[in-house]
């Protein structure tokens, strides 16, 4: 009885460290991926052009933003190359993932990790209709004024306060770009100076629970002989129609030559970079 219990047992033990032992050597031996190009071109129609190389000779196929599959390799190589027509493919944002799937000869299957590349357009919303009524929206945010509290000597005013975004610094690792140059223009209530102009620079910061933290500097005049300039922090607090972020801003704004001039301003409103210049 003991001998056929302890044959039973060294059957299970063999059978058990062969299946883990396979295992093993099925994860460890995967398909190592070696991104040679991956552009989109500039010219119409626009194209996604995509070339790598394996460490063995496999099938291959790419997947575009998790939802589009494409083909590369139809047999098995070990260099790989092809192109895919994004002229009605819609897409999120600028910057498209995407991953590359190989298949060897044996029937195991690799997945390679994230890249990434940028479109050279602004990309195509899912819907033409929400195209036209986010454009509408869009150009609404884009001329209408904040209101903004202006703080100075004990004294507070209601002003409006308009920034345009200029210049964008796209980044590829956020929703927002890392930054921007903007101008903006003020227009104080019941103030002896009623006009301000300012001109500055804003950095983002991805931070859990919110959008950003947006920390800035800013050159400011009112063409009266008050000019200095202005420390800022934003927090973005939320996004509407995933194009519009609402926030809120501090900004503490000192003349050197004169702490009389000093003042603070409070304010809220919609950021987008919709109509931004974008640089690399």
């Amino acid at each position: 009885m003991k001998s056929k219990l302890s044959f039973i047992l060294s059957f299970i033990f063999l059978f058990l460290f062969s299946f883990f032992q396979s295992n093993l050597f099925a994860q460890t031996d995967s398909i190592e991926v070696y991104l040679i190009d991956s552009y989109a071109t500039p010219e119409l129609p626009h194209k996604f052009i995509v070339s790598f190389f394996t460490n063995e000779k496999c099938k291959s196929q790419l997947v575009l933003d998790g939802r589009y599959s494409y083909e590369i390799s139809d047999h098995y190589t070990e260099q790989h190359k092809g192109q895919i027509d994004l002229t009605d493919l819609r897409f999120n944002g600028k910057v498209v993932n995407f991953v590359i799937i190989c298949d060897d000869s044996a029937g195991n299957k690799t997945t390679s990790e994230t890249f990434d590349f940028d479109l050279p357009y602004e990309p195509k919303f899912e819907e033409e209709s929400n195209f036209y009524k986010l454009c509408l929206f869009g150009g609404a945010v884009f001329l209408l004024p904040y209101p903004n509290l202006f703080l100075q000597n004990g004294k507070t005013y209601f002003s409006l306060t308009k920034e345009i975004p200029i210049i964008s610094f796209r980044s590829k690792n956020f929703n927002y770009p890392s930054g921007y140059l903007s101008l903006e223009y003020t227009y104080i209530f019941s103030s002896e100076v009623n006009n301000k102009l300012r001109a500055g620079y804003k950095h983002f910061f991805a931070i859990p629970k919110i959008e950003y933290i947006s920390p800035g500097a800013s050159v400011y005049t009112d063409f009266a002989g008050n000019s200095g300039i202005g420390l800022e922090l934003s927090l973005g607090i939320f996004t509407i129609a995933d194009t519009f972020t609402f926030y809120g801003r501090y900004r503490f704004n000192f003349n050197p030559g004169n702490s009389e001039k000093n003042f603070n301003e409070i304010a809220f409103g919609l950021y987008t970079s919709f109509f931004s210049f974008y640089l690399n």
